[in-house]
């Protein structure tokens, strides 16, 4: 088919009027405008809130489902949703004939949900951590990324030996920022007898709720494979995770080097 000249002009005019059109339409549409989130998610939003808030300390029983869809105003079944939600996420815990409990790092079955390296005959092996170091210094450019703060913004920095069966497997350094830990100290982590997380949530009220980590080979140096009493150039795991307290606030950035001698590192995926 040939198109002549008048017909390319209208062609083109049509093209444009729908261009302008389309621009009209999306521009039209405030680009905040919040995504559609069905009840019960907004019913998730106002407990964590509610959890960030420290209304519900760690290990307490919250509020019934009955009185729960009283305070919010909606159904029994919308807040039972929004909490099934929750201890799937492992922020509430569920116990049959006794009612609804905030997760606490202190229970023992969270033992391995931060801690991946289990011994290779299987157990719960006993932990210690040993502190090494405990300062404020101010964020380098790393650090500040990976806590989403500002460069030169205060952090504690520890270091420390974490113990199974009394052998040294992990070798942690640890950054927190300030605000979250006010007053933290070495005689504190010294003192303590419990997981660094438990000391957290205990101490300060910060509880970690959810992880990400990069894991990579590398060889023991010698500070690592002094403290972890290996040969330098052992292999090891070099594990970098960024801890998230409530409201997906970065709560701590720290960099182990795991010794897998009788240990492997487990991951339940699905």
């Amino acid at each position: 088919m040939v198109v002549g000249r008048g017909d390319a002009v209208n062609a083109q005019s049509n093209q444009n009027c729908a261009e302008m059109i389309s621009m009209t339409i999306h521009a039209s549409v405030p680009a905040s405008v919040p995504a559609f989130r069905p009840l019960y998610r907004q019913i998730q939003d106002l407990i964590v809130q509610a959890l960030a808030d420290k209304e519900w300390a760690p290990g307490e029983m919250i509020p019934s489902e009955m009185d729960l869809a009283a305070r919010f105003e909606v159904s029994q079944g919308t807040v039972r949703r929004a909490i099934d939600e929750l201890a799937a996420e492992n922020l509430l815990v569920r116990r049959q004939g006794k009612g609804t409990f905030v997760a606490t790092h202190a229970d023992p079955r969270a033992f391995f949900r931060f801690l991946r390296l289990v011994p290779d005959e299987g157990g719960v092996p006993r932990s210690r951590s040993e502190p090494l170091a405990c300062q404020t210094l101010r964020a380098g450019q790393e650090v500040a990324k990976a806590l989403s703060i500002n460069y030169g913004d205060p952090v504690i920095q520890l270091r420390r030996i974490l113990r199974l069966d009394g052998k040294p497997m992990v070798v942690d350094e640890i950054y927190l920022p300030a605000d979250l830990f006010p007053n933290l100290t070495f005689d504190q982590l010294k003192a303590s007898d419990r997981s660094l997380y438990t000391l957290f949530e205990t101490l300060f009220g910060v509880r970690m709720v959810r992880a990400e980590e990069k894991i990579r080979a590398v060889a023991a140096d010698a500070a690592a494979a002094e403290l972890l009493e290996l040969a330098v150039g052992t292999p090891l795991l070099s594990v970098e995770r960024t801890a998230f307290t409530y409201g997906d606030r970065a709560a701590e950035w720290r960099r182990g080097w795991y010794s897998t001698v009788n240990h492997h590192y487990f991951n339940e995926l699905g």
